[in-house]
């Protein structure tokens, strides 16, 4: 079957072709314009030599030359490979080369480190938004020189099954794997997701989620394409601008995770109208209830909806369909199409309930090719048809599913199973916590023990051993954090997920400040 994903842009510009597709710099871009330009760089790119299959990294935050980019690889029937502006020179060397990059396009911004990365990574040819300053730019060109050719509505006929993007998972556990997305994923789950949130051409989505992520790339640009909605792009995350954004483009539609609803929740948003905001989805991480309750008392009328998925799922697998049916804390139920089961380490199903904890294994249409050129990852991780998420949690007898916690964030003391996510809705439950994580840290007697790392409240003044007090009142003697260290703020990556693997790194540093009360028994 032939199929191309830029089919989206390509029938919304016909469609309505005068309609904003994207806000951006203070200026607008029609459908009409992205189609335009992006088949101009479509034309471009095969003039360089660029054959179906071949791929084309983007190094961009979320800016108008990355829509163009993005659907001009895709009419030609190339591959996208997005890529974190906020990689090292040596991060951008090895994507370029894991993918077999051909062509680079960068920001004027990242120069630096990309154009030294893609020499790296040999015989990458590289394109910079922006001025290009020297010697930065030397071995660069402006990306302008690809919209120099004339306009071109060539579109490659695609195979559905065809690879349309290259997504690097974030590397936790070894090096980033490509994780290889196809036309016929990426249509199908922009269409469902689309469907589920009822978008349509008079809906704005606030477009801060960072576009070269699957989540902000899949359910928020995808989905506004594919309903002919307009989206306002910004290139980073600020609180107050985002209720700007909201306010003054009337923004249906917001997607973000955990930590920017934590940063909106303590904005000073008196006399601010939000009214306008329809759907609230969260996704990326685990939502805290508190946080959920506190942010829906102080924007009126706001629902949160939870969300769950990951790079290899093309960003979605379940979804809380509406306010009246969803439950807080649960990742939802699976979205059309998808199937996803709770098992046991042997790979048997495990019946309802919350005693009943085992992997999420996930079967669907959303499930990637498998992981670029590496075989046996992607065996390891696709068994039997069913791909192996890593993340822990068990489906309640109304089929709603919960995750626990990620596989390799449990952390296992005396013998038993500690879930830090359990640990931190404890924790975000105090009224002087802002942000709090929870980690393992090696330990010689107990195999591992349960680290706390706080953010307070501005003007807090509470203690390191009042909140191990407060968490040893609540929790059961072997769960409760014996270390809780204060911190200005927890460090994140790009996408406002917590970066758990540097705290586990300063736990290590700082075990000997240990803070204990009550007996010490597991």
């Amino acid at each position: 079957m032939s199929f191309n994903l830029a089919m989206i842009l390509r029938e919304s510009a016909a469609s309505n072709p005068d309609h904003v597709l994207a806000y951006v710099d203070g200026g607008s871009l029609t459908y009409a314009q992205v189609e335009e330009m992006s088949g101009r760089v479509s034309a471009s790119l095969r003039a360089l030599g660029l054959q179906p299959g071949d791929k084309v990294a983007v190094q961009l935050p979320n800016v108008a030359e990355f829509l163009i980019s993005y659907f001009a690889i895709l009419k030609g029937g190339h591959v996208m490979v997005p890529l974190n502006p906020s990689l090292k020179s040596r991060e951008v060397a090895y994507q370029l080369a894991d993918s077999d990059s051909k062509v680079l396009i960068t920001s004027s911004q990242s120069t630096t480190t990309a154009l030294v990365g893609a020499n790296r990574a040999k015989g990458v040819m590289a394109y910079v938004v922006g001025l290009l300053e020297q010697p930065a730019g030397e071995g660069a060109r402006p990306f302008e020189d690809l919209l120099a050719a004339p306009d071109d509505r060539w579109l490659y006929a695609a195979s559905s099954d065809d690879t349309a993007v290259i997504v690097y998972t974030s590397g936790t556990t070894g090096k980033p794997k490509g994780a290889e997305l196809t036309h016929f994923q990426l249509y199908m789950n922009c269409t469902v997701v689309g469907s589920l949130l009822e978008a349509g051409p008079e809906d704005t989505f606030v477009g801060v989620l960072p576009l070269f992520h699957v989540f902000g790339l899949s359910c928020i640009l995808n989905v506004t394409v594919r309903y002919g909605a307009s989206l306002v792009l910004m290139p980073r995350f600020d609180a107050l601008k985002v209720v700007d954004v909201i306010e003054d483009h009337r923004a249906t539609i917001f997607m973000g995770v955990p930590t920017m609803y934590v940063a909106l929740l303590h904005l000073d948003a008196a006399g601010r109208d939000v009214s306008s905001l329809r759907k609230a989805v969260s996704g990326g991480a685990s939502m805290p209830g508190e946080v959920i309750h506190a942010f829906e008392e102080k924007f009126k009328g706001v629902v949160i909806l939870e969300g769950y998925g990951l790079s290899e799922t093309a960003a979605s697998t379940t979804f809380n369909l509406d306010a009246k049916r969803r439950k807080v804390l649960s990742i939802g139920q699976p979205i059309w199409g998808v199937e996803v089961r709770v098992v046991a380490p042997d790979g048997t199903e495990l019946p309802p309930g919350a005693d009943n904890i085992g992997e999420l294994v996930v079967r669907g249409h959303n499930v990637m090719k498998g992981y670029y050129k590496q075989l046996d990852a992607t065996a390891a991780a696709l068994r039997d048809c069913w791909f192996h998420t890593g993340d822990l949690g068990y489906r309640d007898h109304d089929g709603y599913l919960f995750v626990v916690d990620r596989l390799k964030d449990l952390v296992i003391r005396g013998g038993y199973n500690v879930y830090p996510r359990e640990i931190e809705e404890v924790l975000y439950g105090h009224p002087q916590v802002v942000e709090a994580a929870v980690v393992g840290r090696p330990h010689d007697r107990l195999g591992e023990e349960v680290v706390a790392f706080v953010a307070l409240r501005p003007g807090a003044s509470a203690t390191e051993e009042e909140l191990v007090a407060y968490c040893a009142e609540r929790l059961a003697s072997y769960k409760y954090p014996r270390e809780i260290h204060l911190v200005n703020g927890l460090p994140k990556g790009p996408t406002g997920k917590v970066l758990k693997r540097e705290l586990q790194a300063a736990s290590g540093e700082q075990g000997d400040r240990a803070l204990s009360v009550g007996p010490s028994r597991t």
